[in-house]
């Protein structure tokens, strides 16, 4: 009797700290935004408030966020008519966290926005797909590559970091690289901007960055043709796999819709939490 009264308190201890895994907390921080006058649809013209933001992704005692962010100093920042221009790290302290308290960093893509801060966080451990990684810092510079979106510093930041042992290179798909926290990559030409599942309260909720642009994109399935795209059947597969994964499409948040800043709890100016 008291070897099954102490396998059932076994049991109830697993299935307890199963349980008392926490969900993550998921915080949209913008840190810049520009208006973006292009069609929305094929027979619409309109005007997009484009915002960019960095998330942070809080519980399980790690901060991470999905992207860096950019400086505005970065040249390629310039070619873009920004407002509201502010240091990503520095949204942070409105949710009184500081740089070297951001343990992880997912890396979606690297272009500038997504990469060009990644060196302000310290002590953060790099998530970045293998073969991203290896078009980033050799394909893409060899004959035949595309490297109009990089910046040959971002490479040799990421080359650095990746020599100390905080870049961790990932393959393959629906790969949990923290616990509750899976990664996808996306579309895969020229490389893989990538996606992640994150389990919340809410449920599992898909971070789009690059594969889902504006809630326009997720709702038609469809790359908008207010921008451009190196493979445009991939965004739409990558996509429609986001909606298999979960239960209601207000789960999927698109990288750049200033919309989101209307949808969901305001925390304080610019911040939002998505519950």
């Amino acid at each position: 009797m008291k070897k099954i009264y102490l396998i059932l308190i076994g049991l109830f201890t697993s299935c307890l700290a199963i349980s008392q895994t926490a969900s993550y907390e998921i915080y949209a921080l913008k840190y810049s935004s520009l208006v973006h006058d292009s069609l929305v649809t094929s027979t619409t013209k309109d005007s997009v408030s484009i915002d960019f933001m960095i998330w942070l992704i809080k519980g399980n005692g790690k901060n991470i966020l999905m992207d860096a962010g950019y400086l505005y100093s970065v040249e390629s920042a310039r070619d873009f008519d920004m407002i509201d221009d502010l240091r990503p790290d520095s949204t942070l302290q409105k949710l009184t966290l500081r740089p070297e308290e951001v343990t992880d960093i997912i890396l979606t893509y690297p272009y500038f926005e997504h990469v060009n801060s990644i060196d302000v966080f310290p002590n953060a451990q790099v998530w970045v797909q293998k073969e991203d990684y290896n078009y980033f810092t050799t394909t893409a510079w060899q004959k035949g590559g595309v490297n109009s979106e990089f910046n040959r510093k971002e490479v040799r930041k990421m080359v650095e970091l990746h020599a100390t042992g905080r870049v961790t290179l990932v393959e393959g798909y629906n790969k949990e690289i923290i616990q509750n926290i899976r990664i996808f990559p996306g579309s895969r030409k020229p490389s893989l901007p990538q996606y992640a599942l994150v389990k919340t309260g809410l449920g599992n909720m898909a971070l789009a960055s690059d594969n889902v642009w504006i809630y326009y994109n997720s709702n038609f399935v469809t790359p908008a043709p207010s921008f451009s795209t190196f493979d445009a059947n991939g965004y739409i597969k990558a996509m429609q796999r986001m909606h298999m994964l979960v239960t209601d499409e207000k789960l999927i948040m698109p990288g750049y819709d200033a919309a989101t800043f209307s949808k969901f709890p305001v925390i304080t100016e610019g911040v939002i939490r998505v519950k």
